[in-house]
Protein backbone atom coordinates (compact mmCIF):
# COMPACT_ATOMS: atom_id res chain seq x y z
CA UNK A 1 0.00 0.00 0.00
CA UNK A 2 1.26 3.60 -1.17
CA UNK A 3 1.03 6.55 0.60
CA UNK A 4 -2.10 8.93 0.02
CA UNK A 5 -4.03 11.89 0.38
CA UNK A 6 -7.48 10.86 2.16
CA UNK A 7 -10.56 12.13 0.17
CA UNK A 8 -14.33 11.97 0.32
CA UNK A 9 -14.83 9.01 -2.09
CA UNK A 10 -11.88 6.95 -0.04
CA UNK A 11 -13.94 8.00 3.01
CA UNK A 12 -17.13 7.00 0.83
CA UNK A 13 -15.97 3.71 0.44
CA UNK A 14 -15.03 2.67 4.07
CA UNK A 15 -18.89 3.95 5.82
CA UNK A 16 -20.65 0.52 6.24
CA UNK A 17 -24.38 0.79 4.86
CA UNK A 18 -27.33 0.49 7.88
CA UNK A 19 -29.21 -1.91 7.25
CA UNK A 20 -33.07 -1.55 7.66
CA UNK A 21 -34.28 -4.03 9.42
CA UNK A 22 -30.87 -2.93 12.41
CA UNK A 23 -32.15 -3.17 15.88
CA UNK A 24 -30.35 -1.71 18.64
CA UNK A 25 -26.36 -2.44 19.35
CA UNK A 26 -26.27 -3.51 15.62
CA UNK A 27 -24.93 -0.22 14.60
CA UNK A 28 -21.62 -0.02 17.18
CA UNK A 29 -21.22 0.07 20.58
CA UNK A 30 -18.14 2.09 22.33
CA UNK A 31 -16.92 3.06 25.76
CA UNK A 32 -14.83 6.42 26.48
CA UNK A 33 -12.76 6.21 29.96
CA UNK A 34 -11.18 9.49 30.83
CA UNK A 35 -11.31 12.13 33.01
CA UNK A 36 -9.74 13.17 36.00
CA UNK A 37 -9.64 16.36 38.46
CA UNK A 38 -9.16 18.55 36.48
CA UNK A 39 -10.47 17.66 33.05
CA UNK A 40 -13.92 17.09 32.76
CA UNK A 41 -14.52 18.40 29.25
CA UNK A 42 -12.27 15.72 27.52
CA UNK A 43 -14.05 12.74 28.35
CA UNK A 44 -17.26 14.21 27.25
CA UNK A 45 -16.19 15.27 24.24
CA UNK A 46 -14.83 11.87 23.35
CA UNK A 47 -18.35 10.24 24.21
CA UNK A 48 -20.09 12.63 21.94
CA UNK A 49 -17.72 12.75 19.06
CA UNK A 50 -18.31 8.57 19.44
CA UNK A 51 -22.12 8.95 19.08
CA UNK A 52 -22.09 11.28 16.55
CA UNK A 53 -20.28 8.77 13.91
CA UNK A 54 -24.26 6.88 14.46
CA UNK A 55 -23.12 4.18 16.79
CA UNK A 56 -26.44 2.87 18.70
CA UNK A 57 -24.79 3.16 22.63
CA UNK A 58 -21.72 5.08 24.39
CA UNK A 59 -20.30 4.22 27.75
CA UNK A 60 -18.19 6.90 29.59
CA UNK A 61 -16.49 6.55 32.24
CA UNK A 62 -15.27 9.22 34.36
CA UNK A 63 -14.05 9.09 38.34
CA UNK A 64 -17.58 9.19 40.60
CA UNK A 65 -16.67 12.74 41.99
CA UNK A 66 -17.33 14.32 38.13
CA UNK A 67 -20.04 11.87 37.05
CA UNK A 68 -23.27 13.91 38.02
CA UNK A 69 -21.59 16.43 36.48
CA UNK A 70 -21.55 14.63 32.92
CA UNK A 71 -24.16 13.09 33.44
CA UNK A 72 -26.06 16.77 33.28
CA UNK A 73 -24.41 17.63 30.33
CA UNK A 74 -25.89 15.03 27.80
CA UNK A 75 -28.78 12.34 28.45
CA UNK A 76 -27.93 10.23 25.40
CA UNK A 77 -24.60 8.98 27.69
CA UNK A 78 -24.84 5.56 30.07
CA UNK A 79 -22.59 6.81 32.47
CA UNK A 80 -19.86 4.37 34.89
CA UNK A 81 -18.67 6.10 37.73
CA UNK A 82 -15.40 4.77 38.80
CA UNK A 83 -14.19 4.83 42.56
CA UNK A 84 -10.97 5.93 42.17
CA UNK A 85 -9.62 9.21 40.26
CA UNK A 86 -6.93 7.66 38.58
CA UNK A 87 -6.88 4.59 35.60
CA UNK A 88 -5.57 1.61 38.01
CA UNK A 89 -5.88 -1.95 37.67
CA UNK A 90 -8.01 -2.37 40.43
CA UNK A 91 -10.66 0.47 38.97
CA UNK A 92 -10.29 -1.45 35.51
CA UNK A 93 -10.90 -4.79 36.96
CA UNK A 94 -14.47 -2.75 38.45
CA UNK A 95 -15.51 -1.47 35.38
CA UNK A 96 -14.88 -4.40 33.44
CA UNK A 97 -17.27 -5.92 35.94
CA UNK A 98 -20.01 -3.80 35.23
CA UNK A 99 -19.49 -2.76 31.41
CA UNK A 100 -20.95 -5.22 29.05
CA UNK A 101 -19.23 -6.16 25.66
CA UNK A 102 -18.66 -3.05 23.57
CA UNK A 103 -16.81 -2.68 20.07
CA UNK A 104 -14.55 -0.22 21.10
CA UNK A 105 -12.88 1.31 24.11
CA UNK A 106 -11.03 5.11 24.01
CA UNK A 107 -8.72 5.53 26.91
CA UNK A 108 -7.02 8.62 27.50
CA UNK A 109 -8.98 11.83 27.30
CA UNK A 110 -8.38 14.19 30.56
CA UNK A 111 -7.05 10.96 32.35
CA UNK A 112 -4.04 13.36 33.49
CA UNK A 113 -0.34 11.77 34.63
CA UNK A 114 -1.16 8.09 35.55
CA UNK A 115 1.09 6.12 37.33
CA UNK A 116 3.35 4.33 34.10
CA UNK A 117 3.37 0.56 35.54
CA UNK A 118 -0.32 0.23 36.36
CA UNK A 119 -1.55 1.65 32.56
CA UNK A 120 -0.50 -1.39 30.71
CA UNK A 121 -2.61 -3.52 33.32
CA UNK A 122 -5.39 -1.46 33.77
CA UNK A 123 -4.96 -0.82 29.36
CA UNK A 124 -5.05 -4.80 28.75
CA UNK A 125 -8.02 -5.64 30.54
CA UNK A 126 -10.11 -2.99 29.18
CA UNK A 127 -8.72 -4.51 25.95
CA UNK A 128 -10.45 -7.49 26.92
CA UNK A 129 -14.07 -6.73 26.59
CA UNK A 130 -13.68 -4.87 23.34
CA UNK A 131 -12.38 -5.71 19.51
CA UNK A 132 -10.16 -2.57 19.34
CA UNK A 133 -8.53 -0.26 21.94
CA UNK A 134 -7.91 3.80 20.99
CA UNK A 135 -5.38 5.46 23.24
CA UNK A 136 -4.78 9.21 23.01
CA UNK A 137 -3.44 11.73 25.92
CA UNK A 138 -2.10 10.60 29.19
CA UNK A 139 -2.73 7.24 28.12
CA UNK A 140 0.57 7.59 25.55
CA UNK A 141 3.04 6.19 27.62
CA UNK A 142 5.63 3.93 26.55
CA UNK A 143 4.64 1.53 28.88
CA UNK A 144 1.90 0.36 27.27
CA UNK A 145 4.00 -0.50 23.54
CA UNK A 146 3.77 -4.55 24.41
CA UNK A 147 0.27 -4.22 24.34
CA UNK A 148 0.60 -3.75 20.47
CA UNK A 149 1.38 -7.49 20.16
CA UNK A 150 -1.69 -8.73 21.74
CA UNK A 151 -4.53 -6.46 20.75
CA UNK A 152 -5.14 -4.09 18.29
CA UNK A 153 -4.65 -0.62 18.91
CA UNK A 154 -5.06 2.90 17.32
CA UNK A 155 -3.02 5.85 18.94
CA UNK A 156 -3.75 9.25 17.87
CA UNK A 157 -1.03 11.34 19.44
CA UNK A 158 0.17 14.63 18.46
CA UNK A 159 3.74 15.47 17.49
CA UNK A 160 4.87 15.63 21.53
CA UNK A 161 2.99 12.66 22.59
CA UNK A 162 4.58 10.80 19.68
CA UNK A 163 7.96 11.58 21.03
CA UNK A 164 6.75 10.83 24.32
CA UNK A 165 5.49 7.37 23.46
CA UNK A 166 7.98 6.30 20.92
CA UNK A 167 11.16 8.14 21.22
CA UNK A 168 11.43 9.72 18.63
CA UNK A 169 11.12 13.76 17.75
CA UNK A 170 9.07 14.38 14.44
CA UNK A 171 10.56 17.10 11.92
CA UNK A 172 8.08 20.02 10.40
CA UNK A 173 8.47 18.33 7.08
CA UNK A 174 5.41 16.09 5.97
CA UNK A 175 7.13 13.67 4.11
CA UNK A 176 10.25 13.22 7.18
CA UNK A 177 7.00 13.02 9.47
CA UNK A 178 5.38 10.38 7.30
CA UNK A 179 8.38 7.98 7.24
CA UNK A 180 8.96 8.41 10.87
CA UNK A 181 5.16 7.54 11.55
CA UNK A 182 5.12 4.63 9.07
CA UNK A 183 8.19 2.91 10.82
CA UNK A 184 6.82 3.52 14.26
CA UNK A 185 3.36 2.09 13.33
CA UNK A 186 5.81 -0.67 11.27
CA UNK A 187 7.84 -1.42 15.16
CA UNK A 188 4.84 -1.05 17.14
CA UNK A 189 2.07 -3.10 15.29
CA UNK A 190 -0.38 -0.19 16.18
CA UNK A 191 -1.95 1.97 13.58
CA UNK A 192 -1.10 5.42 14.24
CA UNK A 193 -2.74 8.66 13.95
CA UNK A 194 -0.70 11.99 14.60
CA UNK A 195 -2.95 15.46 14.60
CA UNK A 196 -1.76 18.14 13.09
CA UNK A 197 -2.03 20.56 10.24
CA UNK A 198 -1.38 17.43 8.09
CA UNK A 199 -2.35 14.63 10.28
CA UNK A 200 -0.26 11.44 9.39
CA UNK A 201 -1.63 8.14 9.40
CA UNK A 202 -0.22 4.62 9.17
CA UNK A 203 -0.25 0.62 9.75
CA UNK A 204 3.34 0.08 9.09
CA UNK A 205 2.62 -0.12 5.18
CA UNK A 206 0.41 2.39 4.13
CA UNK A 207 0.06 6.16 4.37
CA UNK A 208 -2.79 8.33 4.72
CA UNK A 209 -2.31 12.30 4.75
CA UNK A 210 -5.21 14.35 5.93
CA UNK A 211 -5.06 17.55 4.53
CA UNK A 212 -8.76 18.83 5.95
CA UNK A 213 -8.09 21.09 8.28
CA UNK A 214 -8.49 24.75 10.03
CA UNK A 215 -6.11 26.77 11.76
CA UNK A 216 -9.03 27.53 13.80
CA UNK A 217 -9.02 23.94 15.40
CA UNK A 218 -5.59 24.52 17.19
CA UNK A 219 -8.43 25.44 20.15
CA UNK A 220 -8.39 22.61 22.88
CA UNK A 221 -10.84 19.43 22.56
CA UNK A 222 -11.12 18.84 19.09
CA UNK A 223 -8.35 15.95 19.35
CA UNK A 224 -10.45 14.76 22.14
CA UNK A 225 -13.55 14.69 19.34
CA UNK A 226 -11.15 12.99 17.26
CA UNK A 227 -10.24 9.92 19.81
CA UNK A 228 -14.17 9.48 19.98
CA UNK A 229 -14.77 9.84 16.21
CA UNK A 230 -12.15 7.08 15.60
CA UNK A 231 -13.28 5.08 18.07
CA UNK A 232 -16.46 5.44 16.30
CA UNK A 233 -15.73 4.13 13.63
CA UNK A 234 -13.99 1.06 14.19
CA UNK A 235 -16.96 0.61 16.71
CA UNK A 236 -19.18 -0.01 13.37
CA UNK A 237 -16.62 -2.05 11.66
CA UNK A 238 -14.26 -0.22 10.15
CA UNK A 239 -10.73 -2.07 9.60
CA UNK A 240 -8.68 0.44 12.42
CA UNK A 241 -6.27 2.08 9.89
CA UNK A 242 -9.10 2.99 7.21
CA UNK A 243 -10.87 3.96 10.48
CA UNK A 244 -7.93 6.67 11.81
CA UNK A 245 -7.88 7.73 7.83
CA UNK A 246 -11.86 8.63 7.89
CA UNK A 247 -11.85 10.24 11.28
CA UNK A 248 -9.18 12.09 10.20
CA UNK A 249 -10.91 13.56 7.41
CA UNK A 250 -14.56 13.84 9.19
CA UNK A 251 -12.91 15.12 11.79
CA UNK A 252 -10.98 17.63 9.61
CA UNK A 253 -14.12 18.59 7.26
CA UNK A 254 -16.16 19.66 10.60
CA UNK A 255 -13.31 21.81 11.86
CA UNK A 256 -13.99 23.24 8.62
CA UNK A 257 -17.80 24.13 8.44
CA UNK A 258 -17.39 24.90 12.21
CA UNK A 259 -15.00 27.86 11.29
CA UNK A 260 -16.52 28.72 7.87
CA UNK A 261 -19.76 29.27 10.15
CA UNK A 262 -17.79 30.98 13.33
CA UNK A 263 -14.66 31.79 11.83
CA UNK A 264 -11.79 31.79 14.13
CA UNK A 265 -13.94 31.25 16.90
CA UNK A 266 -14.71 27.82 17.34
CA UNK A 267 -14.99 25.45 20.24
CA UNK A 268 -14.45 21.58 20.14
CA UNK A 269 -18.50 21.40 20.71
CA UNK A 270 -18.80 23.35 17.55
CA UNK A 271 -17.17 20.36 15.63
CA UNK A 272 -19.68 18.48 17.28
CA UNK A 273 -22.84 19.74 15.82
CA UNK A 274 -21.27 19.82 12.60
CA UNK A 275 -19.98 16.17 12.54
CA UNK A 276 -23.96 14.89 11.53
CA UNK A 277 -23.68 17.38 8.52
CA UNK A 278 -20.16 15.69 7.48
CA UNK A 279 -21.39 11.87 8.16
CA UNK A 280 -25.07 12.49 6.55
CA UNK A 281 -23.44 12.98 2.83
CA UNK A 282 -22.07 9.29 3.44
CA UNK A 283 -25.13 7.44 5.06
CA UNK A 284 -26.33 4.50 2.96
CA UNK A 285 -29.52 1.96 3.53
CA UNK A 286 -29.36 -1.80 2.53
Amino acid sequence: MSQFTIDSKFVASKIPARRRDSHKGMNGTACVVGGGRIYHGAPYLAAMGALRTGLDLVYLAVPATMAPSVRALSPDLIVYPMPDSKLTRGNANRLVGWLPEVDAVAVGPGLGPQNPEELPHALAKLGSKCRVLVADADALRPSILPLASKSKMVVTPHAHEFERLFGTKLELETGERASAVKKAARESGMVVLVKGPVDIISDGEGVGLNETHSPAMTVGGTGDVLTGVTAGLVAKGIAPFDAACCAAFINGAAGVQAASELGLHITASDLLRHLPGVMKPFDRLE
